[in-house]
């Protein structure tokens, strides 16, 4: 009688278990070596919570020589987004990452564990249902969601744990030959597993982050295959994990309530475990306290936020790097120009708390790298960005590439680097005044003179500076020295103490000199080294540029 049930439920299934399991073949792989997946649904474009879950896997794979997998879990066909599973491929792809194995393209794949698309797997599914049918561990349920809904409510008014499970369980009992009936009538149904659980039992197991744990055994008789013939989550996952050989399923922690099912899943499929890993979600810290990073109301989550802004993509990595394991800093102290992949993750020495994203400490780390790239890459770097997001600076900066790099190169060669930019949209506002066309929309406001200096005595120094300046001068030392000379001419001290001790006697000190020339060439109180900004720009350059300062 139940060969006659699975039958007519899967009148098409012409395979077996084994024959799949025979066909999945077990890895041929190194000891030790991780097989993981990034398996994400194609519900929404991607988040920085999934490139950091991402990266966790392919670094787990890749530096054990294992196998890093991208899986599309599109069983929900309701909710998917167009373009959803391209953004994931391009996302990865975009951060470093590149898959093994699995889905390349839309309906693209490569590798000999798929298809990599759920939705593609239904007959595998089926046969594993089938399966189960025939042992007596699964059955079809006919209820209707007013059916199940009483039950949730009676549950509800007694105060016990909400579920279709024991005698709640109405159609758990039902004869194989009265639920053929049913079918043949043509009542609607699910598949359900009869679940083997016992209320007063629990699963002991060890997370790889979050240690030893134990939880209540399922006893829940959850839905296998849904009505639309497409399996859930809970038992495709299983299955998938199973014939794909994953030897670590690493996801975040929102999945731990779930885990005694998946569990239970394996056990009753007959396969073995895989070894599972719950991340910690990634927090945010708001007026003293800690909050989930939020899709809603951060725009950070959303991985456009960094393209947009402007962040180079191996600075947001370096960073989740350093929340993943919180010695990648040292590490990274420790060996400033090693190549990332040389660091080690571990899941062991992950915190098993909320990992805290600061978007300063990502600026930090940011501005850290972007100091150390030579001036041809910030130049290419920045145009790329610039082209997409800021097209006039883009034509500005490409019509002079040569004098660009000179700016972009400027501070770079000692052993302490400027920390000019920490996201390309920070560049414009630095480097504006090498181009007439967005100095000269600056008026007398957005000029930063230094505080002891007001505008006219500004200017009465750039009047004398213009008549003295030598643009010859063949170094900053040089130049420096010329300009005290000036300084000492108009009463300003070149000696702190002197000036400190009787600054009744001067007008001020030669930083004050020095920042209406700055003032006067760039607008601005604080700019990397002004001996090399003028000799970028030139002397008629410079020289108008003093013109239009005493004209104020």
């Amino acid at each position: 009688m139940k060969e006659r049930l699975a039958n007519l439920i899967f009148p098409n299934v012409d395979k077996t278990v084994e024959e799949y399991i025979n066909t999945y073949k077990p890895r041929d792989l190194k000891e030790g070596a991780h097989v993981v997946r990034y398996a994400p649904s194609p519900t929404g474009f991607q988040h920085i919570g999934g490139v950091y879950a991402a990266l966790i896997n392919e670094r787990l794979a890749h530096q054990s020589e294992g196998i890093f997998y991208l899986r599309i879990e599109d069983t929900d066909q309701k909710r998917e987004v167009k373009g959803a599973i391209e953004d994931t491929i391009q996302t990865m792809y975009n951060f470093g990452m590149e898959f093994d194995e699995g889905m390349i393209g839309e309906e693209e794949s490569k590798g000999a564990y798929g298809p990599y698309r759920q939705s593609l797997r239904k007959e595998i599914y089926h046969t594993f249902a089938k399966d189960l049918i025939l042992k007596g561990l699964a059955y079809p349920c006919f209820c209707t969601a007013e059916e199940l809904n009483e039950i949730r409510e009676k549950q509800m008014a007694e105060k016990i744990t909400p579920g279709y499970y024991g005698k709640y369980a109405v159609y758990r009992n039902l004869s194989d030959e009265e639920a053929i009936k049913k079918i043949e009538a043509g009542e609607e149904y699910i598949l359900r597993l009869k679940s083997p659980g016992k209320e007063e039992n629990r699963v002991e197991i060890v997370d790889l982050i979050k240690g030893e744990l134990s939880l209540p055994e399922n006893v829940q008789d959850i839905v296998l295959i849904k009505s639309d013939g497409l399996p859930t989550y809970h038992f495709a996952h299983a299955i998938d994990d199973a014939l794909m050989h994953t030897t670590d399923v690493i996801r975040g922690e929102e999945w731990l309530s779930s885990l005694p099912i998946h569990l239970q899943l394996f056990d009753v499929l007959g396969f073995k475990r895989p070894n599972y890993a719950h991340v910690p979600t990634i927090m945010k810290s708001e007026n003293g306290s800690k909050r989930k990073l939020s899709k809603r109301k951060d725009p950070e989550s959303a991985v456009s936020y960094y393209r947009e802004e402007g962040y180079p993509q191996v600075c947001v990595i370096e960073y989740l790097l350093n929340i993943i394991n919180s010695s990648f800093e040292e590490w990274r102290a420790e060996n400033p120009d090693v190549d990332y992949h040389e660091f080690k993750v571990s899941l062991e020495k992950m915190s098993k708390s909320g990992a805290l994203f600061d978007i300063v400490k990502l600026h930090d780390v940011s501005k850290n790298l972007i100091c150390k790239m030579k001036a041809d890459e910030v130049y290419s770097r920045y145009t790329e960005w610039a082209k997409e997001f800021d097209p006039e600076m883009y034509a500005l900066v490409t019509a002079k590439e040569d004098m660009m790099k000179e700016v972009f190169n400027i501070d770079k060669e000692g052993p302490k680097p400027r920390k000019d930019f920490g996201k390309w949209n920070e560049v414009k506002a630095k480097i504006f005044y090498f181009f007439d066309e967005e100095f000269d929309k600056e008026g007398k406001e957005d000029i930063e003179l230094p505080k002891t200096l007001t505008l006219e005595a500004a200017k009465e120094v750039i009047e004398s500076y213009s008549k003295a300046y030598n643009h010859n001068l063949e170094s900053q030392e040089a130049w420096f020295e010329h300009l005290k000379a000036l300084a000492i001419e108009l009463g300003y001290a070149t000696n702190r103490k002197e000036f400190k001790a009787e600054p009744e006697k001067f007008k001020g000190m030669v930083s004050d000199v020095a920042g209406a020339v700055r003032a006067a060439i760039t607008h601005r109180a604080n700019t990397p080294d002004l001996y090399t900004i003028m000799q970028i720009l030139g002397e008629d350059v410079v020289r108008e540029r003093f013109q239009k300062f005493m004209n104020l």
